[in-house]
């Protein structure tokens, strides 16, 4: 319901704009010689000033629904959110990771090198949003690239998690064991 309202706002604001561009100004009677022509040049400024107020009105409007739909559809109590994150990566070229919740696939993202180099620079990528109910859950994540000497690896870090009243944001993070020279999967719930 959210959507098609959203979508009649978006056809409003472009058929306003579209008739605001090819509306012709109404023919005024003859001014008389003394008259300034400016009212008339005004007419078509006013029109597009109504025009932009109405196209901004209709921005605001989709902004608060978008807000209103991520409200009803994740409210805080069950919300759940699931992160990607590397910690330095040159010993795992990421490619792919797969997400699991209480053996369910939830999430599933192929990633590109210029992906891979956002998390390399510190990035954080959300890769699920869901609702949970309260409650024990388990969380499976499966990693997938080329790690040392251009092998390739699958790994997938586990952990169980109590899901409360309040939301539950998950990072999965790769990172590098510099002793063992192998990457490490972690899964950290923050509070």
């Amino acid at each position: 319901m959210a959507t098609s309202f959203r979508n009649l706002l978006l056809v409003l604001a472009l058929q306003l704009s579209a008739w605001a561009a090819t509306a012709q100004p109404v023919s005024a009677p003859a001014p008389a010689a003394s008259a300034p022509v400016a009212p008339a040049a005004a007419a078509p400024t006013a029109l597009d000033a109504r025009v932009q107020d109405l196209k901004a009105e209709v921005i605001r409007l989709n902004r608060d629904l978008l807000i209103l739909e991520e409200e009803l559809l994740y409210p805080a109590g069950t919300q759940v959110a699931v992160f990607v994150s590397m910690d330095v990566g040159r010993l795992f070229e990421l490619e792919s990771v797969q997400i699991k919740l209480d053996d369910k696939l939830v999430s599933q993202h192929l990633y590109t090198p210029q992906q891979v180099q956002a998390l390399h620079r510190g990035g954080v990528q959300r890769v699920f949003l869901g609702n949970l109910k309260t409650g024990t859950h388990r969380i499976d994540a499966f990693f997938t690239g080329r790690g040392p000497h251009e092998r390739d690896y699958k790994r997938g870090p586990t952990l169980q998690f109590e899901k409360g009243t309040e939301p539950r944001y998950i990072e999965l993070r790769v990172k590098d064991s510099l002793g063992k020279l192998q990457p490490e999967f972690e899964v950290k719930v923050w509070q």
